[in-house]
């Protein structure tokens, strides 16, 4: 299989994360488990036991419409999900994007599913856990909120832009990009931090924020933001060791600007 040919059609592959990522919103609405019950990379970084049971459900789900594919999950790891013949598929699973934020009941989380042929991201869903918003894309297909196009902003001044920004778990990398945020703020408009990579990313993908930039995160993390905002029209710049793990989308306009004061 290549990357324009696999098992499932693309579209068919969107619809599949948007059903899945769905139904975890509404087990993770309906849910009241929001104590930590285990930490991960640091004491910071928690797990609830809605996390896992979101994941248990998305798993459950992609099973029965795309049996055989691989799954990798921030919570469960690499498996395969279920016996049949969609191995070329890989789903990257988020259940909550913002478990810090669930934790302490800020509305501001968000379920994160794609698809992936041959290591490339070819169809996702964002699904905004608060507020029901559904932003989906796939490969050459363009990008939605709901039944609405998404298209990314137009702002071409660095000193009118409003950027996104995270910090990584790690207390040395959350030092280092604390200072470029520093400098930054003397350049933009202002700065936001939402907690949920996958948002911020789907916000840039619909003109909320004109651009993202975040360090040290997971491919489960960006792995259906990054598609949805590409689609949406912005330019995306994804972790590799060249880039020191850096997250950057923006649009056209901002990208090279506001590269050249991050990296």
């Amino acid at each position: 299989m290549t990357p324009s040919e696999p098992s499932i059609p693309l579209a068919r592959l969107r619809s599949i994360a948007v059903d899945t990522a769905s139904s975890a919103a509404a087990l993770i609405r309906a849910s009241d488990e929001h104590l930590a019950i285990d930490t991960k990379s640091t004491a910071t970084d928690i797990v609830t036991a809605t996390d896992i049971a979101a994941e248990r459900r998305i798993r459950e789900l992609i099973a029965e419409a795309a049996p055989g594919s691989r799954v990798l999950g921030e919570e469960g790891g690499h498996t395969i999900a279920g016996v049949g013949d969609h191995g070329d598929i890989e789903w990257i699973v988020d259940p909550i994007d913002g478990t810090v934020n669930f934790a302490y009941r800020i509305p501001l989380t968000a379920v994160s599913v794609a698809a992936a042929v041959d290591g490339r991201v070819v169809a996702g869903a964002v699904v905004d856990v608060d507020r029901g918003e559904v932003f989906s894309a796939h490969r050459s297909g363009g990008a939605t909120i709901g039944d609405r196009s998404a298209r990314a902003g137009t702002c071409d001044e660095l000193a009118l832009a409003l950027i996104a920004t995270g910090f990584a778990y790690d207390a040395e990398r959350r030092r280092r990009h604390g200072q470029t945020i520093a400098e930054l703020l003397g350049v933009v408009r202002d700065i936001r931090g939402f907690g949920s990579a996958a948002l911020h990313l789907c916000w840039v993908a619909v003109g909320r924020v004109d651009a993202y930039v975040e360090r040290d995160i997971k491919p489960w993390d960006y792995a259906a933001g990054a598609l949805i905002a590409a689609e949406a029209g912005a330019v995306i710049e994804l972790p590799c060791i060249e880039n020191d793990t850096l997250v950057l989308a923006a649009n056209p306009s901002l990208h090279a600007q506001l590269r050249a004061l991050v990296t």
